[in-house]
């Protein structure tokens, strides 16, 4: 059974308008930021609530930086799409790439995380249900997933489902992945509500 049957959505609910690979698509670096100052400072208060000394951190769909607070010591694990990104990213310990709409399984062990972020990246993911999944297996029972996102995104490469919804359609369907998966305690925030910059919304879940 797909994703797209598991869920309850439509057949095409995981196409994106530009089907060409991924990994050629962000061959070329970016070192940018795909949210702005506000936003960002909300996500690092956000993530300063919710992770603890020593915690060991798989940042998914990561990039050049983390947006986590520089005095907490963490032990992150990257991924992403560019090696040269991740290379450039001084929080993580170690990194890899993977395409994960071509190989959604993880090689990490299981209970290995205390905490998974996916930073402005879930609206990409043609193999949710899977992926979510994969990420319960890797966090430690009662450990944290933080999917966070904005109303911005390379609208090419987010799938349909993604791209015909509002923020809080959005919200919901990151819940109906959670819950699916096997999450708990699963709860919508407004971090930014977007009145004098980006809006940023972020959905927790527990293992």
């Amino acid at each position: 059974m797909s994703d797209a049957e598991e869920l309850g959505l439509p057949a095409h609910a995981f196409d994106k308008q530009d089907d060409g690979g991924d990994l050629a698509f962000y061959a070329d670096p970016r070192l940018v930021t795909h949210i702005d100052a506000g936003a960002i400072a909300a996500l690092t208060l956000h993530y300063a609530a919710l992770l603890a000394p020593g915690d060991r951190v798989l940042d998914l769909m990561s990039s050049w930086i983390s947006h986590l607070p520089e005095t907490l010591d963490l032990d992150v694990v990257g991924h992403g799409m560019n090696a040269a990104e991740l290379a450039a990213n001084p929080r993580l310990s170690r990194w890899f790439v993977q395409d994960l709409n071509r190989d959604a399984r993880l090689t990490e062990p299981d209970d290995n995380f205390d905490a998974v972020l996916i930073c402005v990246g879930v609206q990409y993911l043609q193999r949710p249900l899977t992926i979510f999944r994969e990420l319960r297996r890797v966090l430690r029972p009662g450990g944290m997933v933080v999917a966070s996102y904005s109303n911005r995104c390379f609208p090419t490469k987010a799938v349909a489902v993604w791209r015909h919804l509002d923020m809080e359609g959005q919200a919901a369907l990151i819940r109906l992945y959670m819950e699916t998966a096997g999450f708990h305690d699963i709860r919508p925030l407004v971090l930014a509500d977007g009145r004098s910059g980006d809006p940023l919304i972020a959905v927790d879940g527990r293992a």
